[in-house]
């Protein structure tokens, strides 16, 4: 059997872990710890790195800061002398390196092989309590959406098939919500599988309420523009104002296009309808922000100054992110608004998951055939991902 089949015939309890900021740091501090053992006996290796733990500081410190080409040497000295984690943690920070198109380093074939190498090797983790399943799961993620279009460096056709098992693992055993806003779209296009809508739903509705604002950027588009769900243009704004309150840098530039397609053609009432939704769903569907996460490598926070096509400003909201002691704005209220149907303060409630969400083996009967992930063809409109 290939090496890439391994984890096709695992079969696991769906319930994600724990993956906060605390076990994250955890787990890093416990791979210095490894690693630095690993490091023992390794003495006779010329290098200017005093310790494995050394190493992977400096490495993780200057992939942080976006410094690829001072994180590349040092990660690639843990590979080489560190313990297990150590190891793990280090591939997977290089192969991000070299996944960035926007980066000196970037390098797809040697991205896609150690993405290949990190989900060999642990894709039997128990998903309860091992804080290396993120890094399992992004790894999957990413080679999801090099499957999807192929590895033309590699000669490597592309292969939905195998794209769908890698994604559904990270989105059913690990709990990814990545994976399983990646699934949704999936599932709602119809693309390579058989459509369902009603699953699709289950799923951005669920991720909306907990937050995740890529789900609720997309489900406020389906909103505004009344395809697969009955068109609300009041819980679009206000889904959308939320999302943009608490997107990470990285992830603003394409929910400011959605938001400013809505903002733009809503009237002043729907804006101040939509003003009591934001302070409700503030509270209830939007998360903490981390002012810092190593799940990156860096990027800009500047905004442009948008307008609509009749020159008026786009109203801002502002990121907590970028602005901690700030309060989200809302979208501006009109005095003069003429008074609106009643809408829900809740989004609709998700429908219990079929069997295959809840736990299920990789390349059972749904047959799942990738088509979304990274780069997915579908482009919200007034968006620009």
């Amino acid at each position: 059997m290939e090496r890439h089949h391994k984890l096709f015939s695992l079969q696991r309890n769906s319930r994600p872990p724990n993956r906060g900021a605390r076990g994250w740091a955890i787990f890093v501090a416990v791979a210095i710890a490894i690693g630095s053992a690993g490091a023992v006996g390794s003495a006779s290796a010329a290098t200017k790195y005093r310790s494995v733990n050394e190493a992977l500081e400096q490495g993780l410190s200057a992939v942080g800061g976006g410094y690829a080409e001072m994180a590349e040497p040092a990660l690639q000295y843990v590979v080489k002398n560190g313990g297990e984690d150590a190891a793990l943690l280090a591939r997977y920070y290089l192969a991000r390196i070299y996944a960035d198109n926007n980066g000196a380093r970037t390098d797809h074939a040697r991205a896609y092989e150690l993405f290949q190498r990190i989900a060999d090797d642990y894709a039997d983790l128990d998903p309860d309590g091992d804080r290396r399943t993120m890094f399992v799961s992004k790894s999957l993620i990413a080679l999801a959406g090099y499957l999807r279009r192929g590895m033309p460096e590699l000669k490597r056709a592309p292969n939905a098939r195998r794209a769908a098992e890698y994604l559904r693992h990270a989105a059913t055993v690990f709990g990814d919500e990545d994976a399983q806003f990646e699934l949704a779209k999936m599932l709602l296009m119809g693309e390579g599988i058989e459509a369902d809508p009603g699953l699709a739903n289950h799923w951005l509705a669920t991720l909306s309420q907990k937050g995740h604002v890529g789900a609720q950027a997309f489900l406020a588009d389906l909103y505004w523009r009344g395809k697969y769900v009955e068109k609300d243009p009041v819980r679009a704004l206000a889904l959308i104002t939320i999302a943009l309150a608490n997107a990470p840098p990285g992830e603003r530039v394409w929910i400011e296009d959605i938001y400013q397609n809505i903002y733009c053609g809503t009237p002043e009432g729907v804006r101040s309808q939509a003003t009591g939704l934001v302070a409700n769903w503030r509270t209830r569907y939007s998360r903490k922000p981390s002012l810092h996460t190593r799940d990156s490598l860096g990027s800009l926070t500047g905004e442009a100054i948008r307008t609509c096509n009749d020159g008026s400003p786009v109203a801002r909201v502002a990121s907590p992110l970028a602005d901690p002691g700030r309060t989200p704005a809302r979208a501006p209220v009109a005095t003069t608004a003429p008074p609106l149907a009643p809408v829900a303060e809740t989004l609709p409630p998700a429908a219990s998951p079929p069997a295959f969400a809840r736990g299920s083996t990789l390349g059972s009967t749904l047959g799942l055939g990738f088509t979304g992930g990274t780069g997915a063809t579908y482009a919200p409109a007034g968006g620009d991902r």
